[in-house]
């Protein structure tokens, strides 16, 4: 009885191209690991390990609240005459002027004539709109933007984009917990250094996209009417 001929490859050629899918794979993971490293590492490179004064006055300030002694760092540029006015972006809904003048009682003058508060921005995001229409608003052409370091490269990116006509000029409050130890000895602050480079990547992300013509997230006040979600009501923990 003769044999049907077997036309079947050998075993090893069935399993080349799987093996080759494999290898891609794993070599295209790797690859964005690597990328995801450095670029984790070019973002610890732009954060500030130290408070230093503005190298120039400008129009008016902004602090972005969400972290401590943001505010008090604000009022002293405020009071030194860095700026004409100051911006307090992020305000719980709640509080008003006494408020805040309870934790600053030095600068109840000052948060009287020449402090506004923002209401309604609940994010970094949130927080550039209302700055571009306060800016808008009152003809300033340059600010300084007081928020955490660890904060700063996001806000800078949503800021420049909100407003590219405008000139910013950093200021960054560091905090007690970076100046008293190393963030790679500290897992909260790991944490929170992976958590802010995850949002500062979506937002270049989405900002260079949005340059490109293609805005898949566009403002609350760019939607049709009817289509705006609920707002949140903003918190100190927003940034």
């Amino acid at each position: 009885m003769s044999q049907q001929p077997d036309d079947r490859p050998p075993n090893g050629s069935a399993r080349r191209p799987r093996g080759t899918v494999r290898a891609a794979i794993v070599a295209t993971l790797a690859l964005a690991f690597v990328s995801a490293g450095f670029g984790f590492i070019g973002f610890l490179s732009q954060l500030r390990g130290a408070e230093e004064k503005p190298a120039r006055n400008a129009d008016g300030i902004v602090v972005l609240t969400g972290g401590s002694s943001r505010v008090s760092d604000a009022m002293e540029l405020l009071a030194a005459g860095y700026g004409k006015r100051l911006l307090i972006s992020g305000v719980h809904p709640t509080n008003n002027v006494s408020d805040i003048s309870r934790t600053l009682p030095d600068n109840h003058k000052l948060l009287i004539c020449c402090v506004d508060l923002d209401r309604s921005a609940i994010d970094t995001r949130g927080n550039a709109a209302e700055t571009r229409r306060w800016a808008k608003e009152r003809g300033f052409k340059s600010l300084i933007v007081v928020t955490s370091n660890y904060h700063m490269p996001r806000a800078i990116v949503e800021l420049s984009h909100a407003m590219p006509d405008v000139t910013l000029i950093p200021f960054v409050v560091v905090g007690e917990r970076w100046r008293d130890e190393a963030w790679w000895t500290s897992g909260a602050t790991l944490r929170l250094l992976l958590s802010e480079y995850a949002k500062y990547v979506a937002a270049e992300v989405r900002v260079r996209l949005a340059d490109l013509g293609l805005d898949l997230m566009p403002e609350a006040s760019d939607q049709p009417a009817g289509s705006q979600p609920p707002r949140r009501p903003a918190t100190a923990q927003a940034n």
